[in-house]
C-alpha cells in the first residue's frame, strides 16, 4: 500500500465511493481512492456489493485514524442508491463528493458475439449505476449548501476501443453522461468530471488467475512513459477532481494512461 501521508485537501468534506473494496488481493481503484480521500480529511462512505470487501478498506482507513461508514449495496438498483445516500447524510450530515467507480468487463466480444445478457448487464452496472447514484447524490449535495463534485470512472477503451465492444460502449456512455450532467448541474455548483484510466494494474485487470510478470512488462512498455500505472495514479486524479483545487473544472475527461491517448493507433 502507498505510504500514508496525512493531508487536508478534503478536510470537512463527506464522500461516497462505490466499489470501495477490491475484487481480489491488492488495491483496486475504489480502495485506493477511498484511502486517499480519508487521508486528505474526508469522511467516506464505502459502498460495495460484498460487505467484507468494503470492511477491509474501512479497517485500513481506521488504522490511519480516518472515519468511514460501510454500506453493502447493489448500485444498479435504484432503491439501494437512495438508501446509500440517505445513510450517508444521516451519519455525516452532508454530502460533497461522489466517486462512481463500479464497473464490469464481460471480455472480448463483438456485436456478433454479444448476448443480450452480456449487453444488458454491462450497460446496467457500468452506466445505470452512475445515473442512479447521481440522481440521489445531487439533491443531497445541493442541500449541503456548497455544491459538490461527482467523479465518474470511464476507461481508455472508450477513447481507444480494443475489441471489448459492450465495455467500450458503456464507458463511452459514461463520458456522455458526465458531460450532460456537468451542463445540467453547473447552475447548482455541482461539478461533474470523468477519469479515463489506461491499463493500470489492479485486481480486476489481472483477473482471477493473476497476470504474469511478462504480461505486466509488455503492458507497461506500450505506454509512452514506459511504466506501469496503478490504482494510486487513478486515486490521485480523483483527489484533485474532488478538491476545491478543481473548483473551475467541470465536464472534463481526464485520461490517466501514461500517454497512450497521445499515440497513434496500433496497426
Amino acid at each position: 500500500m502507498a505510504e500514508a501521508t496525512r493531508g487536508g485537501r478534503l478536510e470537512g468534506l463527506v464522500a461516497i465511493v462505490t466499489g470501495a473494496g477490491s475484487s481480489g488481493p491488492g488495491v483496486g481503484n475504489g480502495k485506493a481512492t477511498s484511502i486517499l480521500f480519508a487521508r486528505e480529511g474526508a469522511k467516506v462512505t464505502l459502498v460495495d456489493l460484498k460487505r467484507e470487501a468494503a470492511e477491509e478498506t474501512a479497517a485500513l482507513i481506521a488504522q490511519e485514524g480516518g472515519e468511514t461508514l460501510v454500506v453493502e449495496g447493489d448500485v444498479s438498483k435504484e432503491a439501494d442508491c437512495k438508501r446509500i445516500v440517505e445513510q450517508t447524510v444521516a451519519r455525516f450530515g452532508r454530502l460533497d463528493i461522489l466517486d462512481n467507480n463500479v464497473g464490469i468487463d464481460r471480455g472480448i466480444l463483438s456485436v456478433v458475439d454479444v448476448t443480450e445478457e452480456d449487453w444488458d448487464i454491462t450497460m446496467t452496472v457500468n452506466v445505470k449505476s452512475m445515473m442512479w447514484m447521481s440522481k440521489f447524490a445531487i439533491p443531497a449535495m445541493i442541500a449541503s449548501g456548497d455544491g459538490g463534485s461527482i467523479i465518474n470512472i470511464s476507461s481508455l477503451s472508450a477513447l481507444r476501443p480494443r475489441g471489448l465492444t459492450p465495455y467500450s460502449t458503456s464507458k463511452g456512455a459514461v463520458i456522455a453522461l458526465t458531460q450532460a450532467m456537468a451542463m445540467d448541474h453547473a447552475k447548482d455548483s455541482v461539478r461533474v468530471n470523468c477519469i479515463a484510466p489506461g491499463p493500470v494494474f489492479t485486481p480486476m485487470a489481472s483477473g482471477p488467475g493473476g497476470m504474469s510478470q511478462e504480461r505486466r512488462a509488455l503492458r507497461a512498455s506500450t505506454s509512452p512513459l514506459g511504466t506501469e500505472g496503478t490504482a494510486w495514479d487513478i486515486a490521485w486524479g480523483a483527489v484533485y477532481l474532488a478538491s476545491p483545487e478543481s473548483r473551475w473544472v467541470t465536464g472534463v475527461i481526464l485520461p490517466i494512461d501514461g500517454g497512450l491517448t497521445s499515440t497513434a493507433p496500433a496497426r
